[in-house]
């Protein structure tokens, strides 16, 4: 039997930009092998899988190499295809049980807002191989639940980092943000994240990075609503707004292609 694969680019308004994503709709549950023998055939950054639950949908992510506890780029994918496909409702919320809890999907116009829970960073002194990794002298460092957030001294030592992803991958975090106050117009922040040890070295729009740079830059900027840049390769924009444990994410997305999975 086949089953519904679809490829979206997130937080993107065209596309071979922003952060490409897989997306298999089931009827249900899949075995958890099979499940990550499909991310690893689509070598994407994350495919995500879901299925008709009670809560609405239930979602898992993965990497080409392992399954992660929170992702934001194919959570936005994930929605898309539900909306654009007929499977929701275009005015209808969607609602997804997941590993770090359940997690909703409003829809405005072109754009999708998702709720996610804050992932603070804490002040974290920075491993040796941290460091040595990005070449850097940073102004902050912390640690999230999930990843090291680094804050350099402006958008343009963001832009130019050609990090050792080799030695970053040394270090028992999901992954590492690299943020600054951005100074190119209209953007208030702008990152890149690196995760080599989960199969990603730079993911080019990081939705969930932006749970922990949500209120990192909302305490220093005074402001609960900022506009983010991702500055990788391909590059992404994300609405952030903090609501206290919550933060929302905005973005929008473009189908790429849709098929069908052989099993």
């Amino acid at each position: 039997m086949g089953v519904p694969l679809f490829q979206v680019d997130a937080f993107a308004e065209v596309p071979f930009s922003g952060n490409p994503a897989a997306v298999c709709v089931l009827s249900q549950p899949a075995d958890e092998a099979w499940m990550q023998h499909v991310a690893r055939e689509m070598n994407l950054s994350e495919t995500a899988f879901l299925w008709p639950s009670e809560e609405g949908f239930q979602l898992r992510w993965f990497t080409p190499i392992t399954e992660v506890e929170l992702c934001g780029h194919a959570t936005l994918a994930s929605a898309h295809v539900l909306w654009t496909e007929g499977y929701v409702r275009s005015d209808e919320p969607i609602r997804f049980a997941t590993r770090s809890g359940v997690l909703a999907a409003i829809r405005h116009g072109e754009w999708i807002e998702l709720d996610f829970p804050a992932t603070p960073a804490e002040p974290a002194a920075a491993p040796p191989a941290l460091l040595e990794g990005l070449n850097v002298t940073p102004v902050f460092v912390g640690r999230s639940r999930f990843d090291y957030l680094v804050e350099v001294e402006s958008e343009d030592a963001v832009r130019r980092l050609a990090p050792n992803l080799a030695v970053l991958e040394t270090i028992p975090t999901r992954g590492i943000i690299v943020t600054s106050r951005a100074t190119t117009p209209p953007f208030d922040v702008v990152s890149r994240f690196f995760a080599p040890r989960v199969g990603v070295p730079e993911d080019p729009v990081t939705g969930s990075a932006h749970c922990c740079l949500g209120p990192f830059w909302s305490r220093r900027l005074g402001r609960t609503e900022l506009l983010a840049y991702q500055a990788s390769p391909r590059g992404g924009i994300i609405r952030v707004r903090v609501a206290g444990e919550r933060v929302h994410l905005g973005g929008r997305a473009v189908t790429v292609w849709r098929g069908e999975l052989l099993w």
